[in-house]
């Protein structure tokens, strides 16, 4: 089928929805919203994936409005695999949303859920699919405007309704950003923003015009994206978020951000110097650190979840700072593998990072909390919730051989890379970022064994008396499909690099498919790419194992240097599960069988120590798992002492200490309250003006007449 008429039908099928929730009666939302997403996001996939494959561009020009021009849609392989990731996490998304918004109470309607959640699908696609300045502008104010009624949805709760409105004003600066940098590149081209024009005449802007351009795209769609300094309000509004909601917020719409700064830094604007390319490579890998840390040591579980998600958009982004460098240093091989890496992560967060947020609604509405210091245990009452919501973080934490550890080790490779830049300066940016991103992923791992240790394993912390019981189908599926993708994804990534190197190669100029997957598996005699003496190496060591029953170019990922160093780095996660079944077998058979008669099972009383009777309250909690990393990073929490009391009897014996520390965040801390603390002085000082006397109004007002008359005068 024709992509324009996928599109068309997919904007048809949302429209439809929209209208058919405002008559269907309450009860069947959740069934409608089912329906209706999941073939819309069905249809999303399709067409995302047919454009990627086929390489193909269209454009079609809507209508003209005067004075403003032309509104045009259009799709190329870049918006083609956002749109597939899109559809790849809403599918899901809208079937977990439907299952979980039958719990909203009353006065909450199921009904003004299921329009917005429909009508944000479409504005969506509709930012992608906008291939002028304006078409996008107005598409970008409707999702933001939908993003901010479905976070604060749960309008009763005071606390949800700020972070709505934090949420709003963020995304309300980013437009104005947006808006001012569009208007400064219709300059250029004579007062056009068509995608096309500005990509023919960006090319003639000045050093100062390119920095402020590339300053407020980088500000307006980093504000989507949670990267630093404009991410304070993620947290917010992710914490804040219906559970029905979260997966889709965090599967779908951030990667708009993400999305934009490709549009705008990679297609429109010329790599004309390395500058925006190392300080994209800075904040990407300053806010991942940042993130991660919070996310450490946080105790709620969609709190984590959120710094976490700023953790990984600020992974994808170093990788695009380190392309624009490349790009910029001509360099275009590299440039596409650093591309690549930061697409991949950027499917691999969406994919895991809605599995988690799945599995953290579930997770609440079963037990009815999301304190890790509450939980614990669940996995004996929670078997299929715990088993895939443990596939997620093992593949958020980046552990092999699941998808987070694919694209998170491409990534550093393709840092590490600089050793073929020419200027020091550069090489040290990539040194320090590099080294900032493994520190990152090495605190991602203890994030994640906190998160599933504390809340499934362990003691039981919730009231004995409470029932927890396993979810049902409707919440389980959507997690099925999602663990299903991140194994995929983990297991085949030499299928995936050709598949996102549609999107990657009319941007760089190179293809990272040539670059990273030799084709082991050709049949040609000799090939001619590879020497027979490299063929014969690899093929000794297991390179084309499966060849003849598998197609494809192979199953691992090489990049391949000069004659002195001809293998830079290579892996293989196929090669590795394989490896990993047969010792587990082996282990197995020569373990367990011959002993399996000898051994009897016997049940003891645990040993706990000497204690008389081993209390859930005794055992590590997800508060002391972190202090460690509170602790060396102390200067970046710098938590404030709100209560610190002392109970005690009679004179000597102490019998509690209660001590309540209350973190501000960093940015908050460096940015806002020093903002807030000028503002209260300056009002405070204005405030003295007025002390309420009509004699001082007047006289103020007749000073001020006598300064402007004696401007005008002059």
């Amino acid at each position: 089928m024709d992509t324009m008429n996928l599109l068309i039908g997919f904007f048809v099928l949302c429209g439809a929805g929209v209208l058919l929730a405002a008559v269907v009666p309450q009860s069947r939302q959740s069934t409608l919203l089912a329906g209706v997403g999941g073939l819309a996001s069905i249809t999303q996939i399709v067409l995302g994936a047919g454009v990627l494959l086929d390489g193909s561009h269209w454009r079609l020009s809507l209508w003209r409005l005067p004075d403003l021009g032309n509104l045009s849609i259009g799709l190329d392989p870049l918006g083609g695999a956002f749109i597939l990731i899109s559809g790849m996490v809403l599918l899901p998304g809208c079937l977990f949303a439907a299952n979980q918004m039958q719990r909203f109470p009353q006065p909450y309607s199921q009904r003004g859920f299921t329009i917005l959640c429909l009508a944000l699908l479409a504005s969506v696609t509709a930012v992608v699919v906008a291939a002028d300045g304006l078409s996008l502008l107005m598409a970008w104010e409707t999702m933001s405007i939908l993003s901010y009624l479905l976070v604060q949805f749960e309008h009763e709760r005071d606390e949800h309704t700020r972070s709505g409105y934090v949420l709003l004003a963020m995304g309300e600066a980013g437009t104005l950003a947006l808006v001012a940098a569009f208007a400064l590149l219709a300059v250029t081209a004579s007062g056009s923003v068509d995608f096309q024009a500005i990509k023919n005449t960006a090319g003639g802007l000045g050093s100062g015009m390119y920095w402020a351009v590339f300053a407020l795209a980088f500000f307006g769609f980093g504000v989507k994206a949670g990267l630093l300094p404009v991410n304070f309000w993620l947290p917010r509004a992710y914490t804040a978020a219906p559970a029905a909601f979260t997966p889709i917020l965090a599967g779908a719409t951030l990667n708009l951000g993400l999305y934009g700064i490709c549009r705008v830094h990679l297609d429109l604007l010329p790599a004309l110097q390395m500058g925006p390319g190392l300080l994209v490579l800075v904040i990407g890998s300053v806010s991942a650190l940042v993130g991660i840390l919070y996310a450490t040591t946080a105790n709620d579980l969609k709190t984590i979840l959120a710094h976490s998600s700023i953790e990984n958009a600020g992974i994808i982004t170093a990788g695009l700072g380190a392309a624009l460098v490349f790009k910029a240093a001509g360099l275009p091989v590299l440039a596409a593998m650093a591309l690549l890496a930061a697409l991949y992560h950027l499917f691999n967060h969406s994919l895991y990072k809605t599995l988690l947020f799945c599995g953290a609604g579930t997770l609440e509405a079963q037990t009815g909390t999301r304190d890790l210091d509450r939980l614990g245990g669940m996995i004996k009452v929670l078997p299929w919730t715990a088993a895939l919501f443990l596939i997620a973080t093992l593949a958020i934490a980046g552990l092999p051989p699941l998808n987070g550890f694919v694209s998170e080790w491409l990534t550093l490779q393709s840092l590490l890379r600089a050793a073929e830049l020419d200027t020091t300066g550069a090489k040290l940016v990539f040194a320090l970022s590099g080294a900032a991103l493994a520190l990152t992923i090495a605190l991602a791992v203890t994030c994640f064994v906190k998160v599933f240790a504390m809340g499934f394993l362990g003691m039981r912390r919730l009231p004995a008396e409470q029932p927890v019981r396993e979810a049902g189908r409707g919440a389980l599926a959507p997690m099925v499909l999602l663990a299903g993708a991140c194994i995929v994804f983990g297991l085949a990534p030499s299928y995936i690099i050709p598949i996102l190197d549609g999107a990657v190669r009319p941007l760089t100029q190179a293809s990272a498919s040539e670059a990273l997957v030799p084709p082991f598996f050709s049949t040609a005699q000799p090939n001619p790419s590879l020497t027979p003496e490299f063929v014969s190496e690899f093929h000794d060591l297991g390179a084309q194992l499966g060849s003849r029953q598998l197609p494809g170019r192979g199953l691992v990922v090489l990049h391949r240097g000069g004659a002195d160093n001809p293998v830079v780095f290579a892996m293989s996660t196929s090669y590795s599960a394989l490896a990993l079944m047969v010792l587990l077998g082996l282990t197995w058979l020569l373990v367990h069988l011959p002993t399996a008669r000898r051994r009897r099972l016997s049940r003891q009383t645990r040993w706990d120590g000497g204690v008389r009777r081993l209390l859930p309250e005794m055992t590590y909690t997800a508060t002391g798992f972190s202090n460690p990393v509170r602790v060396v990073f102390d200067a970046v929490f710098r938590p404030t002492t709100v209560e610190d009391s002392r109970e005690s009897i009679a004179e000597h014996f102490r019998t509690a200490i209660r001590r309540e520390r209350v973190r501000v965040y960093v940015l908050d801390r460096l940015l806002l309250q020093p903002v807030v603390r000028g503002a209260l002085l300056v009002s405070a000082w204005l405030a003295r003006m007025h002390h309420g006397r009509i004699n001082a109004y007047i006289a103020y007002v007749l000073l001020s007449l006598v300064v402007v008359l004696m401007l005008a005068l002059r």
